[in-house]
């Protein structure tokens, strides 16, 4: 079995963290966009999300289950790294990161700090006989551990994490509109490249730490650049018939749904067998959504969902326009640079 290296290690561990986070993120925050679609804004603006008593059942339920995404991510980072016993001493750690605003990255640390915690543990206490073992699960690694990650993130961690997320939250929030564009067109373009990689992880998190900060607009720029793949090729193959084989074209149709269904994935068949010409089509499509979303001052309560969330995006049709434009300037292209397939193909 080959070893890894420590970026995989890491990479890894990152990887287990953000999926077993994804569940709490996706659901919570339909449930929250959802609060938002059936309230009535009229009845109160400051209380918008609560006003009925089913948006204010949906928001209860949303936020609690949005509020456990920093804490099951920073422990399931603390899993991957010790196993089992890493769970309590990363969650925990997470909690600290959330409570103290240190938010996403506070919590990526604990997650990692944990995790290793819990490994010196076990070589600390590796003293003590086979009889006593089934104490170090059950009492030293949770107590031991919970303090040790406690003081750590209390007075090592937490403060300058803190005054860092301020930072950029605050440069965010007052970010021109040349920038935002910029940003929505680097965002959306992260979210194309690699369909599902580092790059298009790395761009749908920071959206989530934009979003859980309340700013939503970077969320309309990753949701639509990551609708924009599979619904372009989709439409390629619906233009260029002669540029697709007939199995191509057949799941191009499937490619519609999982388009507009923010299913990035669903391009990367037709990337891998034909990557110089589909990727770069499908990129500068996304970085035009990306960049006209945030032109148009779209931004989205909800963290998925695709086209069905339109009616809690902020300028819907804004949020189609980019959209639409995106996904057209990708097909021609893929259109443009695509080769003809040979007749037999066709068939």
């Amino acid at each position: 079995m080959k070893k890894e290296s420590i970026g995989q290690k890491i990479y890894r561990n990152l990887m287990d963290g953000i999926t077993h986070m994804l569940p709490f993120v996706i659901g919570g925050g339909l449930l929250i966009a959802l609060a938002f679609l059936f309230d009535d804004y009229a009845i109160d603006p400051s209380n918008f999300g609560s006003n009925t008593p089913l948006s204010a059942f949906l928001k209860q339920i949303g936020d609690l289950t949005f509020g456990f995404m920093l804490p099951v991510f920073a422990a399931y980072i603390a899993v991957s790294i010790a196993g089992q016993p890493g769970m309590v001493v990363g969650f925990i750690g997470g909690v600290l990161a959330q409570q103290s605003g240190a938010g996403f990255l506070g919590a990526l640390l604990a997650g990692f700090i944990a995790g290793y915690i819990v490994v010196l543990l076990e070589k600390v206490l590796c003293f003590i006989p086979k009889s006593l073992e089934g104490l170090k699960p059950m009492l030293l690694y949770p107590l031991l551990g919970l303090i040790l990650v406690g003081a750590v993130m209390t007075f090592v961690v937490n403060p300058p994490v803190t005054m860092l997320n301020t930072m950029i939250t605050e440069t965010l929030t007052g970010m021109g509109a040349s920038s935002q564009i910029l940003l929505g067109i680097v965002l959306a373009a992260m979210m194309a490249v690699d369909m599902g990689g580092p790059l298009n992880k790395g761009a749908y998190m920071f959206a989530v730490i934009c979003f859980d900060a309340g700013n939503y607009a970077a969320m309309a720029a990753v949701i639509i650049g990551g609708m924009v793949p599979a619904t372009s090729i989709a439409l390629a193959t619906t233009l260029f018939k002669n540029k697709f084989t007939k199995k191509d074209r057949e799941a191009g149709l499937t490619n519609y749904i999982l388009g507009l269904s923010f299913i990035t994935e669903g391009a990367i068949s037709f990337a891998a067998a034909d990557p110089f010409r589909v990727l770069p089509s499908v990129t500068v499509g996304s970085a035009v959504a990306g960049g006209l979303a945030m032109f148009f001052g779209c931004a989205s309560r909800a963290p998925h969902g695709g086209i069905f969330i339109l009616p809690v995006i902020e300028n819907p049709i804004g949020f189609v326009i980019a959209f639409l434009s995106g996904v057209v300037v990708a097909a021609l292209m893929i259109g443009f640079l695509k080769k003809p397939v040979v007749e037999e193909e066709v068939q």
